[in-house]
C-alpha cells in the first residue's frame, strides 16, 4: 500500500539521483549476470547429455515466437562453446561459468558498496533534519514531550526506517529484477507451465497484502512501546540521586519491568505477523513447484515438445525464483514497518516551530532604550494562563527583580525575553521593536542567561564556559571563570580548565555548577542578563562570592533577577511583585515594605521562617 511516509521517503531517496542512477544501473547489471549464470546450464547439460551437442534440432512449422527464440539461444551456444573436441568445449563451458560468477561477484561487491553509501546519506539527512528541526521547536513544546519519546524516534525509529529505505531502493529493485529474469527464463523455457505457476501468485499477493496492513498496525504499537520504555530509561537515569534517596530502586525496577514486558508482547505479536510472510511465500511457491513439476514431468516422459534440457533450466529457474520472490515479501514487511516508523519521525518534522523570525525580520544591535512588556499574556492551557495582561517597563541598564510565590509566572515571564516562548496577546519590544520582529540569533546573542537548574555538558570546563564558541579566547574564558568565582577551585581540578566534569557535570559540587554556569553566561559579554535563581544552590560562602561577582557584572548592564531569597534583591532598581500571573506590586525595597501588601507580606514569611528554624537549629 502507498502511503504518505513512503512517499517521502522516496522523495528522499531521489535527492541523491547520481547515486541511485549507479546503484539501479548495478542492480541491473547483477540482474543480467545472474540470468546468465543460470542459463550457463543449457550448454553444460547439453554437453554431458546431449546426444550431438553440436546439432540442432530443426524447428517445427508454425512455432511460436518464444520457440523461435529457445531454438535461436540453442544454435548460439553451439556456435560459441562446441567448436573443436568435447574436451574443449568443456573447458570453454567452465572458464565461461566461472568468469559469469567472478563478474557477479564484482558487481555484488560495487553494488553493496553503492547502496550503503546512499542508504547511509539518506539516513544521515533524516537524522541531521529531525535534529535540527527539534531544535528550532519552542519550550511550550517541549514542555509536553518526553525526552525518552525524542530518543526512541531518534534512535529506534530511525534503525526501523534504515530497513524500509534499503529495502526501497536496493532489495526491492534487485529482486524484482532478478525476478523478472528468472520469470523470462521459465517463460522461454516452457509458457504453458509458466502459466500454470502464475496462477499462485495473485493468491499470495492477497495473502502478503492482508499481512502488511497487519504489521504496520502493530509496528506502529510496538515503536510507541519503545518510547515508553526510552522514556522510563531515561528519567530514570537522570533522576538517579532522587531514586536512590529515597530507596526507590525496587520502584524504578518494577515501573522499567512493566515497560520491558509491554514491549516485549507487542514486538513478539509484530514478529510473528511478520514471520507469516515468507512461509506463506515459500509454501504457495512449494504448491506451483508441485504442479509443475507433475506437469513438466508428464510433457517430457510423453515426449510434447519439452525436452530433459529446457525442464532442468525450467526447474533451476523456478528454484532461483523463489530466492527473490520471497525476499520480496520480506520487503513488504520491511516498508510496512518502516512506514509506521517514518509516520512518527514526519509528526515531529511537520510540527511548525511556534517561535521563528518572521518574514524580513531585522537584526538588532543593542538595548538602547528600554525592554517593554506590553499587555502580554501567555497559556499553556487555555484553561490555566501563566501570565495574565502583565505591562511593565524595564530601562537601560537597571536591575529588576521579579518575585513572588511559587506558580506566579516568574520564569515563563522571563524566559519570554529571549523567546522561548512568544507571547499569546501583547507584545514585547526593545527600544520598540517587537521581538518578533527581531531575527531569534540576533536577539539571544545580547543576552546571557543563568538557569535556576544548572545544565552542563559532558565536556571540559573551558568548552562548558566557552559553549557555542567555535574559536573559543582562552584569556576570556580564564576572565569568566575569575568574574564567577570559579577560577581558584578550577585551578585546583585535574586538569584544570581541560577537566572532563561527567554528565551534567555531575563531577562537580553543585555550588561548582552554579558558578561555571555563571561564568558561561559571563563569557559572552551580554548586554542583558537574566539570573533565574542564580544563587539557589550555593551555600552562604558560594553565595557570597557568587553575589561579589554579579555586583560587578551588572555595571553598564541590564539584569533580571528572579529570586525566593528576597535579601538578595532589597538593592535592585525595581521590585516586580507577580501574583497569579499578574502584576501585583512595583517599586523598590523600602516602597513596596511601606505599602505592607503582597512584598511585605513575602519579606514578613521568610524573615519569620529564618527566626523559626534558627530557634529550630538552637
Amino acid at each position: 500500500m502507498i502511503t504518505s511516509p513512503k512517499i517521502r521517503l522516496l522523495r528522499r531517496v531521489l535527492r541523491h539521483s547520481g547515486l541511485l542512477s549507479l546503484v539501479l544501473v548495478l542492480t541491473a547489471l547483477f540482474a543480467v549476470v545472474a540470468g546468465i549464470s543460470l542459463g550457463m546450464i543449457l550448454p553444460f547439460v547439453d554437453l554431458l547429455f546431449g546426444e550431438d551437442p553440436t546439432g540442432v534440432a530443426e524447428l517445427a512449422p508454425g512455432a511460436g515466437p518464444l520457440e523461435q527464440f529457445r531454438h535461436e539461444v540453442q544454435i548460439r551456444a553451439a556456435e560459441w562453446f562446441f567448436r573443436g573436441d568435447t574436451r574443449d568445449a568443456l573447458r570453454r563451458v567452465c572458464l565461461f561459468l566461472l568468469g559469469a560468477f567472478a563478474l557477479k561477484g564484482v558487481v555484488g561487491f560495487l553494488l553493496a558498496v553503492a547502496s550503503v553509501l546512499l542508504e547511509e546519506r539518506v539516513l544521515n539527512d533524516l537524522r541531521d533534519d529531525l535534529f535540527t528541526h527539534i531544535q528550532s521547536l519552542s519550550m511550550r513544546w517541549f514542555a509536553g514531550t518526553r525526552s525518552g519519546d525524542l530518543l526512541a524516534r531518534a534512535t529506534n525509529d530511525i534503525a526501523v526506517v534504515r530497513k524500509a529505505v534499503s529495502s526501497m531502493y536496493r532489495s526491492m529493485p534487485r529482486d524484482a529484477l532478478l525476478a523478472v529474469v528468472y520469470l523470462g527464463i521459465v517463460f522461454v523455457a516452457s509458457w504453458r507451465l509458466a502459466l500454470v505457476c502464475c496462477v499462485v501468485f495473485p493468491v499470495l499477493a492477497l495473502i502478503v497484502g492482508v499481512i502488511g496492513r497487519r504489521i504496520r498496525r502493530h509496528s506502529g504499537r510496538a515503536q510507541a512501546s519503545m518510547a515508553d520504555l526510552a522514556s522510563v530509561f531515561q528519567e530514570t537515569i537522570s533522576g538517579i540521586r532522587v531514586v536512590k534517596a529515597f530507596s526507590g530502586e525496587a520502584f524504578a525496577r518494577s515501573r522499567f519491568l512493566g515497560e520491558t514486558h509491554k514491549y516485549l508482547k507487542s514486538i513478539v505479536r509484530l514478529r510473528r505477523v511478520g514471520s507469516l510472510a515468507s512461509p506463506t511465500a515459500e509454501m504457495m511457491g512449494a504448491v506451483g513447484a508441485v504442479i509443475v513439476l507433475w506437469a513438466g514431468g508428464n510433457q517430457v516422459l510423453d515426449g510434447q515438445g519439452l525436452s530433459a534440457t529446457w525442464f532442468v533450466i525450467f526447474l533451476a529457474a523456478m528454484v532461483s525464483l523463489m530466492q527473490p520472490v520471497r525476499a520480496l515479501t520480506q520487503v513488504h514487511t520491511h516498508l510496512e514497518e518502516g512506514d509506521a516508523a517514518a509516520a512518527r519521525i514526519f509528526e515531529i518534522l511537520d510540527t511548525e516551530p511556534r517561535v521563528k523570525d518572521r518574514p524580513g525580520a531585522s537584526t538588532v544591535e543593542g538595548l538602547r532604550r528600554e525592554l517593554r512588556f506590553e499587555n502580554v499574556s501567555f497559556e499553556y492551557d487555555p484553561e490555566m494562563p501563566v501570565i495574565r495582561d502583565v505591562s511593565l517597563a524595564i530601562a537601560r541598564g537597571q536591575v529588576v527583580a521579579l518575585v513572588g510565590p511559587s506558580g506566579a509566572g516568574k520564569s515563563t515571564l522571563v524566559d519570554m525575553i529571549p523567546r522561548f516562548h512568544d507571547p499569546d496577546a501583547g507584545r514585547i519590544t526593545i527600544d520598540g521593536v517587537d521581538l518578533r520582529d527581531i531575527r531569534v540569533a540576533s536577539l539571544r546573542k545580547l543576552l546571557g542567561i543563568v538557569t535556576q537548574e544548572t545544565i552542563l555538558f559532558h565536556d571540559t570546563i573551558r568548552a562548558n564556559i566557552a559553549y557555542a564558541d567555535p574559536e573559543p579566547d582562552f584569556e576570556q574564558v580564564i576572565a569568566a571563570a575569575k568574574a564567577a568565582n570559579a577560577h581558584e577551585f578550577i585551578e585546583q581540578a585535574r586538569d584544570g580548565y581541560e577537566t572532563v566534569i561527567g554528565d551534567r557535570g555531575l563531577r562537580l559540587s553543585g555550588g561548582e555548577r552554579q558558578r561555571l554556569s555563571i561564568a558561561r553566561a559571563i563569557y559572552r559579554n551580554p548586554e542583558i542578563l537574566i539570573f533565574d535563581e542564580a544563587t539557589s544552590s550555593l551555600d552562604s560562602e558560594s553565595e557570597a562570592k557568587v553575589q561579589q561577582a554579579i555586583d560587578r557584572l551588572v555595571e553598564g548592564r541590564t539584569v533580571v533577577v528572579i529570586a525566593h531569597r528576597l535579601s538578595t534583591v532589597r538593592h535592585a532598581d525595581q521590585i516586580v511583585v507577580l501574583e497569579r500571573g499578574r502584576v501585583a506590586e512595583v517599586g523598590s525595597h523600602d516602597e513596596l515594605l511601606e505599602r505592607g501588601a503582597t512584598y511585605a507580606r513575602l519579606v514578613e514569611s521568610q524573615f519569620r521562617g529564618v527566626l523559626t528554624s534558627g530557634r529550630s537549629a538552637a
